[in-house]
């Protein structure tokens, strides 16, 4: 997990161990309308923020912590992006909110457009992490220190066979850093700070996050 020293389990993980709880055996699978399901992705984090034992938030404030805030789901910021595969030795020493650069190797480039605007993410797998499936993504936008977290935020992706991926910034979240000080988040590197506000995903809420 890339935003914890804890290497608490992921909110993906979560995700999948609610799913697979609240499905029925011999129920067919419906087509779900994708607002309805970031809809349902969203209220699953809150939970998680809630109920996980691997909450970044402390214990005494999970049962009132509020909901988070989001922009509204704009189906325009879910768009393909192609992965062009990076040499495997190349690795970067990203920063974090610790100060102790981690080390993570490039996996490629992801070429993308939003609005009408070509751009481009470097996705990553920290070294020595024991499982390569998943794609880590920082990125840094102008919105960050007005309507996001200053950090920036994350994106994870499951790998594919074709090297296309759903890049869905509906789902872009704040590390666990911006909830509770004491987690070690790498912070997005130069390369992956976009020149253009990206108003989708998870934002700061009124006061901070609460």
């Amino acid at each position: 997990m890339p935003f914890s020293i804890a290497k608490p389990m992921s909110f993906k993980s979560w995700l999948l161990v609610a799913a697979l709880a609240a499905a029925c055996a011999g129920c067919s699978p419906r087509e779900v309308p994708y607002g309805d399901d970031v809809t349902a992705w969203r209220a699953s984090k809150d939970q998680f923020m809630r109920e996980s034992p691997e909450s970044p938030v402390l214990p005494a404030a999970r049962a009132s912590f509020p909901a988070l805030s989001y922009f509204p789901v704009a189906s325009d910021y879910r768009v393909p992006a192609a992965l062009t595969v990076a040499p495997s030795d190349t690795t970067l020493a990203i920063p974090t909110s610790n100060g102790q650069p981690r080390v993570h190797r490039r996996v490629g480039s992801l070429q993308f457009t939003v609005k009408g605007q070509p751009l481009t993410l470097t996705a990553f797998v920290e070294v020595g992490q024991p499982d390569m499936r998943r794609l880590f993504v920082p990125f840094g936008d102008l919105s960050n220190g007005t309507e996001t977290y200053p950090g920036g935020r994350y994106l994870e992706l499951d790998r594919t066979a074709t090297g296309i991926y759903d890049l869905d910034f509906n789902r872009a979240f704040h590390p666990f850093c911006y909830y509770n000080p004491e987690y070690d988040c790498p912070y997005p590197p130069r390369e992956n700070r976009l020149a253009i506000p990206l108003r989708a995903g998870e934002k700061m809420g009124p006061a901070g996050h609460k």
